[in-house]
Formats: structure tokens, sequence, C-alpha cells
């Protein structure tokens, strides 16, 4: 007789049905697991086995075969350890198998028997869900499961006993209630910064149109202090948005004790990181730091730092709001629709430009610095701004300057506008104007006559390739939208102009 449990593996964020068949023969004592199992699932057999003694069972000395169909699917992670020992419990008549029918299983075993939580848990959820079926999970990550649906059966145990005893009637688990984070860390506020107006601006339209930003300056300018303050005037996440930022999370195993929060993701990694960091890859193809940024704000510091290799892998990102991870046994595709901001100095030692100081080097310290960023990754980039030095009058200035509640009021109401306009055109699954497909864009933002003449123009003198010119006019919609103007006019045009404009140094060096 072959017990039969049901789990899953991971392609992406998708889980796909395996099928855990476990068969007690006569034969020499062994524990073989077969079915393309990686080394962590090879493990397992002594994490079942000692989770198994400890709950008071103990395999027989007979053959056990364990078979993780279909035998062609790659099996990576921890989580088979519960599924492997729920199926020997069923073949051992210690538990129900016609009840473990109508569930999927995961979970990673400790020696004591005890269920350790996994990362995964909520796409294995809704994946249960939509094969219906209900879920067994660890009880750490049972508030996590819940958010999959309001009515998939969920039981999450401490251990095996508690398993066990539910099965019998003695235990009952009640299901698992969806958690949301207890008092996240308050956001740092805008008006913690002084002077940097025209930063500020552009942060302001960056949040509301979703729009790719750089800024370029002095070590001590604020440039740090400017991109952190950022998620404190955007948005909180809506409900389908926090659905899929949480299965990332999810799978990155990012998600603490189940609990979600519907605030958006920012991702600040060092310019040590490597591709596989960035982009998603590894051993087991897991999701970098773009999928783990997805509808957030992913924050490079210091950019010329990061290898020319691994900005390069952001282009098709930025570009399609995917990352796919190529292997030759098999391909996953990771959701990575993220807001680029990045920061860096003008030179290496940090002061070009700056009125009364002389490089060493002249200016191809300058030249050779930012040449290390690439022109396909820098037209990617809709707003470049230089962020000057801070004087001695800003910071002596009594007061504070505009808090980040009143500019989200502002970034809220414009990304409402947007929303509002994508859906009267039947384009629901587009919210912000960065998203925009580049012939709906040349409709909704067509300048008037003496904008028409200006970009016109600007384009042909600035030498703007057609990804520049629709950036262009993405950026004059936000700023049409932030002033409540229907319109795309000439002054909306010459500010959007005049943020390309600030990297014509960085363009000229790439």
């Amino acid at each position: 007789m072959v017990a039969h449990v049901t789990t899953v593996a991971f392609q992406g964020v998708e889980a796909v049905a395996v099928d855990v068949q476990v068969q007690i023969v006569p034969g020499l004592p062994a524990f073989l697991i077969v079915g393309l199992a990686d080394k962590t699932v090879a493990e397992s057999r002594e994490r079942v086995r000692s989770a198994l003694h400890a709950s008071g069972l103990a395999l027989p000395p007979k053959r056990v075969i364990v078979n993780l169909a279909p035998a062609d699917l790659p099996k990576e992670g921890s989580h088979y350890d519960l599924p492997i020992a729920a199926a020997l419990m069923a073949a051992l008549g210690a538990l129900p198998g016609e009840q473990l029918a109508a569930y999927a299983v995961l979970g990673e075993l400790a020696l004591d028997g005890t269920i350790a939580p996994v990362a995964g848990v909520l796409p294995a959820a809704i994946g249960a869900n939509a094969m219906g079926r209900g879920l067994i999970c660890p009880a750490a990550t049972g508030p996590e499961a819940a958010w999959a649906s309001g009515e998939i059966d969920i039981l999450a145990p401490r251990s095996l006993i508690a398993l066990a005893n539910h099965f019998k009637g003695t235990q009952r688990l009640t299901r698992p209630e969806p958690a949301l984070m207890r008092e996240p860390p308050l956001l740092a506020d805008l008006a913690d910064i002084k002077g940097q107006e025209t930063a500020k601006r552009a942060l302001e339209i960056a949040a509301a149109g979703s729009h790719n930003l750089l800024m370029m300056g002095p070590p001590g300018a604020g440039k740090s202090m400017l991109a952190s303050r950022l998620p404190s005037i955007l948005p909180p996440l809506s409900p389908k948005e926090l659905l899929e930022v949480s299965m990332v999370a999810s799978i990155g195993g990012e998600l603490v004790g189940g609990r979600l929060t519907d605030r958006r993701p920012f991702r600040a990694p060092h310019h040590s990181a490597s591709m596989a960091a960035m982009v998603g890859g590894g051993l087991r193809a897991r999701p970098g730091e773009a999928s783990l940024a997805h509808h957030g704000v992913l924050f490079l510091d210091e950019l010329p730092e990061f290898t020319p290799q691994v900005l390069d892998s952001l282009r098709q990102p930025l570009e399609t709001g995917e990352a796919v991870i190529a292997r030759a046994n098999h391909r996953v595709s990771y959701p990575s629709r993220f807001q680029l901001i990045a920061a860096m100095n003008p030179c290496r030692c940090g002061m070009a430009g700056e009125p009364g100081h002389q490089c060493r080097r002249g200016p191809r310290c300058a030249a050779d610095y930012q040449a290390r960023l690439s022109g396909p990754f820098l037209d990617r980039i809709d707003l470049r701004i230089e962020v000057p030095a801070v004087t001695a009058a800003d910071l002596i200035a009594p007061g504070r300057t505009e808090a980040s509640a009143v500019v989200a009021e502002r970034v809220a109401a414009a990304r409402a506008v947007q929303a509002e306009r994508f859906r009267a055109l039947g384009r629901a699954g587009i919210l912000t104007n960065a998203q925009c497909a580049s012939s709906l864009i040349e409709t909704i933002a067509a300048p008037d006559k003496p904008g028409r003449a200006l970009l016109t123009e600007a384009a042909s003198a600035m030498k703007l390739s057609a990804r520049g010119y629709h950036r262009v006019l993405k950026v004059a919609r936000t700023i049409a939208d932030l002033d409540g103007s229907e319109t795309v006019g000439r002054l909306h045009l010459a500010e959007a102009l005049s943020y390309r404009t600030s990297g014509d140094r960085l363009s000229a060096a790439a």
C-alpha cells in the first residue's frame, strides 16, 4: 500500500503540486528518497526519523521508499520534512490518509518533533486554495497563510503530536487569523531636511508618478536623507499590491512571524551586491533585491561603486517589471516593478564642480567616475538632479519645512487622478504614469501648441532617444496632475526637460 500526501514546489511565486508517495516494503532496513531531491531534502531522512522517534513512533525495520512526483521537477528546501513525515505516519496508521488527502502540507521538522517555520507559506496557501485543498503549515506561519482566503481550511500545529491529536479528536486546532505588523517603526519626515527645495520637488514628482530618480551631489548634501524619506510620502499598498508584495517576501523568507504590512518595501543593498543578489538567482533561484522591492523603492547609494554588470542587469526589470532567471533545467520569473532611486558623488573625491574646490586629477576624475554608468542604464532614469551642498544659512534658519504628511496628500491626490484616468481608458492594471505604455502616453500627455513647439525643439537639441522622449512626456503628465491640469502645457514640459538636462554631464561621460 502506498500513502499519498500533497505538498508544493515553488517556481517563482507559483506553487506547483507535488505528490509525496511513501511505501514500506519488506527488505533490508533503508530509508530512500527519490524524485530529483536536492541535498536539503535528502537530509530530511534524519530529521524525519528523529522527529518520529521523539513523537513516540519508530520506523519499522523494513525498506522505506519516498517518491516525490513528478520525478523530473527539482525539489528544493526543507519544507518537504512535514509532508514526508505525515505520509509515513499515514502509512503506519498514525494519521488518517483519507483526511490528509484534503490538505497540502509543508513545514520543517526539528529533532524533537516540533514544526519550524519555512518560506513560501503564502504562495503555498494560494496554490492549495486553487487546488481545492486546505493547508497544513507551521504554527508560526499560520497568520500568513490565513491571508490567502477566508474559506480555506488551515491547520497550524506546533508539533507532530498536535497534528496527530487533532485528527484523533483529542485536541482541536483553531484556524489562525490574518495578522498585520503591529506598530511599524515611524518613518523619517521631510520636515527634518533644511534647504534642498529643488530636490524635494523632484522627490514629490517621483513619488506621484513612480518615476526613477538619480541625485548627484557632494558628500553630506543630503542625498541619502532625501531617499530615506521617500516612503513617508508614498501611499500605502492596495490590497492587490499587498498580496503580490507579500508573496515575493514570503518566498524570500522576509515575513516576520507571518505578519504582513501595507507599507511599500524600501530596499537599500550595499554596493558590493552581486548580480544574483540584485536580480535573483543562486542555487535555488531565490528573488533578488529588485523583486523584494516590488511595488516599492530600490535605493542604490554610491551608484558608480556597483559593478557595471550588476547595474546593467537591472535594465530588463526597469523596462518590463519582471526579473527572469534562466537555468539549464528551468526558468523562473519574479515580479520586479520597482521605483529606482539612486545617489552618487560627482567624482571619486566627491567634490568636483563645487565652488572653491580644485580636484587634483582635474576634469578626468569626474569623467572616469561617471563613465562607470552606461548610457542605456541612464536612459531609463526619468529625473536627474544635482543636489548642491547645504549652506550654513539653510542650517541656521529656524523652524521646520513642509512635513511629509502634507506632501503625501498631494501625491495621493495625483495618483488617484492617474488611476481614474487609466481605469476610464480600460487600463485598470496601470496605476501610475511611469507604468504607462509609450503609445498611450502620447495620447494622454499630448501637449498644447506652445508645449509641442518646445518639445520638438528640445528633442532635437538634446538628442533625446525614443525612450527619453516618452519619459519626458510621462514626467510632464505627472507634473500636470500635481497641478490639477487636464492639459500638459509648456511650463510642465519645461520643468520635465530641466530634470532631463541635469544629467547632461552624466550622459556625456557615459
